[in-house]
């Protein structure tokens, strides 16, 4: 479905995004695939073509975030240092949009890697080889997504239950605050609990909950988004509380979510999906407040439900009435801040 771009000339950064080569993955994952594996099968290859194609569909996204899928990791390399590889990568392809070949746009001018946490005060290490490994590594993230139903994530993920609130973890978590690092959360949202208890325990550390703390719907959540709204709601408005975390809008077209809960690529209209996700935003732009909320495309995971041009119409849908101000905040100027991209608003 081609739709007109909604506000074209509204400056985004783009917070949220992946870059991999899953072909070699995919042929391990007979049919039928895990819904997660279906999903992903739409961009098993999405690198700086991709990425450009759709960051260049007519909205003004001026530059964007790289957030860490485990992909590019280093051959041979001690296992906690593998996964300096895909920063490498990273940097690789941010320099090339910078090279002004491909016009002003700035893809992976921020990028968030990955470290083990869970290796204590030696993560700090793997933090400092990271960092050396590009002057764009803004931090990581370390996903503790668990659930006890094998449905709801699948094969990919293997987090631990309780991993936020593990003594190791956040040995190794206190050395990012060392660096000025970032921290990006994604777990589900039976789990917000484990986030609002980091945050509380390191009021000092910024924290990015992804994807709206991530409402479940599929799985034994399967037809349960509606009755669950009242307790993801008031975990959200208690996470918000905390000064020290921001909230990235998003996600909600994944199909953990269900929101559509067919795919893929669904070829819904924007203004259905605004509708869809309404209640979810506006819960998190209430929590939060426009300067701690930052809209998100989660490309190519959330193409599961719509194509990158669509997402962000129906994002500019939900902020029809907003001020110049809260836009401002909403599509640049929280990830700006958060991920120190100021000179992209300059």
């Amino acid at each position: 479905m081609s739709e007109a771009i909604l506000e074209p000339d509204l400056p985004i950064i783009d917070p949220h995004h992946h870059l991999w080569d899953l072909r070699p993955l995919m042929a391990a994952f007979p049919e039928p695939r895990h819904h997660f594996i279906e999903a992903i099968a739409l961009s098993p290859y999405y690198t700086f073509n991709e990425l450009h194609a759709d960051a260049t569909c007519g909205h003004n996204v001026i530059g964007t975030v790289f957030m860490e899928c485990g992909a590019f990791y280093r051959a041979g390399a001690d296992d906690a240092f593998k996964v300096v590889g895909e920063v490498e990568y990273v940097n690789g392809v941010a320099a090339q949009s910078a090279s002004g070949l491909y016009g002003d746009i700035r893809l992976c001018d921020a990028i968030i890697g990955h470290a083990d946490l869970r290796l204590g005060a030696k993560a700090g290490d793997v933090l400092d080889a990271l960092s050396a490994a590009s002057p764009r590594f803004k931090g990581i993230r370390h996903q503790g997504a668990w659930n006890a139903d094998p449905d709801v994530l699948g094969p990919p993920f293997h987090a631990p239950e309780g991993l936020y609130n593990d003594p190791a973890f956040r040995e190794g978590f206190a050395e990012l605050g060392k660096r000025g690092l970032t921290f990006d959360a994604w777990l589900l949202e039976p789990q917000l609990d484990d986030v609002l208890s980091l945050a509380r325990a390191f009021p000092d550390q910024t924290i990015v909950l992804d994807h709206c703390g991530t409402p479940l719907g599929m799985g034994s959540y399967h037809g349960k988004l509606h009755e669950r709204f009242d307790t993801w709601r008031e975990k959200i408005k208690a996470i918000g509380q905390c000064q020290n975390v921001s909230v990235k809008l998003g996600g909600l077209a994944m199909s953990f979510a269900g929101m559509p809960d067919h795919g893929p690529a669904a070829g819904l209209s924007s203004e259905t999906l605004a509708a869809m996700w309404r209640p979810y935003i506006e819960t998190c732009i209430e929590a939060f407040g426009p300067t701690r909320a930052m809209f998100e495309s989660n490309y190519p995971v959330d193409k599961w439900g719509a194509s990158y041009a669509t997402l962000w119409n129906a994002f500019k849908h939900l902020t029809i009435g907003a001020s110049a101000d809260e836009k401002r905040a909403l599509y640049a100027g929280t990830a700006a801040r958060v991920y120190g991209m100021e000179h992209l608003l300059a």
